[in-house]
């Protein structure tokens, strides 16, 4: 008779022998594979970190120096608009600079844009008298002086929000990679307060172009192929020096920059510093700042813009500017109503664009 007890414990211990032998082989393995790794990882010489890892593969690349060519990032020029913000389609403006919104001066070809940032103080008061069209939280926004004085002149309802326009901008390049933008701040809020409207922005930590990181003092701009296949496509400058941590850089440290207003009459075509102590001309050993020029007039209007951008402002390129800094051409060209022009032949596009053509 069979003992059904004693072969049913002879089959469960035939079944942990062959798991124990299955756990044993597997092991074994482990051990080889790692063993392996790590005699190839003791083989392969040491490399540094580095910041500047492509981000994109061989094709990107490719497709980057088919783009840019070899030129660095202070041998470029691209179109800027002042003050962006001030336009008719993102907020109801009663005085502008352009007349599109700023995702549309990016989509005309636009590469750099002036921001002015303000913090603001949510007003109960401002809520009530405006039947609660303008019941804003406290935040950092888009202003042209006082955020809370005079409603299309000062700021614009509905109120456009630093970290809003900024995710415009990212949102951009994220669909055209092969792009870069530069945002200058005319920057009245502080560096915490920036750095939360900053954190806010979806994507910007991975695009921002770190100075410090590229060792730009000891090696230069890089080239702006480079800048797009490492993905790091944004720029940001501001007139305030405590947010270099943040990868905002202190315009005066890295720019040189021409005074910024043409007069009244749009006569002033002279090109002199716009700080006394950094001369346009300035020479430093290894590095070269990048060239902000100003071309618009003290109040912005359609027809005046219309005169300045054309003939006056290849001109004042040529005869003053490229005199001034020592023979070189601007990286930023700034004008009012980028898309006006004189009826010369000579817009702000074709211009900037000519000058990228110079050997």
């Amino acid at each position: 008779m069979i003992d059904m007890g004693m072969l049913n414990l002879r089959v469960r211990r035939g079944r942990r022998r062959r798991r124990t032998g299955r756990r044993a082989f597997v092991g074994l393995l482990l051990l080889a594979l790692l063993g392996t790794a790590s005699a190839a990882t003791a083989a392969a010489p040491a490399r540094a970190p580095s910041p500047v890892a492509a981000t994109a593969g061989p094709s990107a690349a490719a497709a980057a120096a088919a783009r840019w060519g070899d030129r660095r990032l202070d041998e470029a020029t691209f179109l800027t608009t002042h003050n962006a913000f001030t336009n008719y389609e993102d907020s109801r403006w009663s005085s502008v600079n352009q007349a599109e919104s700023v995702r549309a001066q990016l989509d005309n070809g636009v590469r750099g844009l002036s921001l002015d940032t303000h913090w603001y103080e949510r007003s109960t008061w401002l809520c009530v008298i405006s039947f609660g069209s303008d019941c804003y939280p406290s935040n950092v926004y888009l202003c042209h002086g006082d955020c809370k004085t005079f409603a299309g002149a000062t700021y614009a309802l509905p109120r456009q929000s630093f970290h809003g326009t900024m995710q415009s901008v990212v949102d951009f390049l994220a669909s055209h990679p092969q792009e870069v933008v530069t945002v200058f701040l005319e920057d009245y809020v502080s560096a915490e307060q920036l750095a939360q409207s900053l954190g806010r922005v979806r994507g910007l930590p991975e695009m921002v172009f770190r100075a410090d990181q590229w060792d730009v003092r000891g090696h230069g701009w890089p080239k702006v192929a480079d800048l797009v296949t490492a993905n790091k496509r944004l720029l940001i400058f501001s007139d305030r020096s405590d947010r270099e941590h943040l990868g905002v850089m202190y315009d005066k440290s890295w720019t040189v920059s021409n005074y910024w207003s043409l007069g009244d009459l749009g006569n002033d075509l002279g090109c002199v510093s716009r700080w006394s102590d950094v001369p346009l001309d300035r020479q430093e050993p290894g590095f070269r700042r990048l060239f902000t020029m100003s071309h618009h007039r003290n109040v912005p209007t359609v027809m005046t813009a219309a005169l300045d951008n054309g003939a006056k402002l290849r001109d004042r390129i040529a005869g003053q500017c490229r005199t001034a800094t020592g023979g070189r051409d601007p990286n930023f060209v700034s004008v009012d109503f980028h898309r006006l022009s004189d009826g010369s032949g000579h817009t702000p596009a074709s211009i900037v664009a000519e000058l990228n053509a110079r050997p």
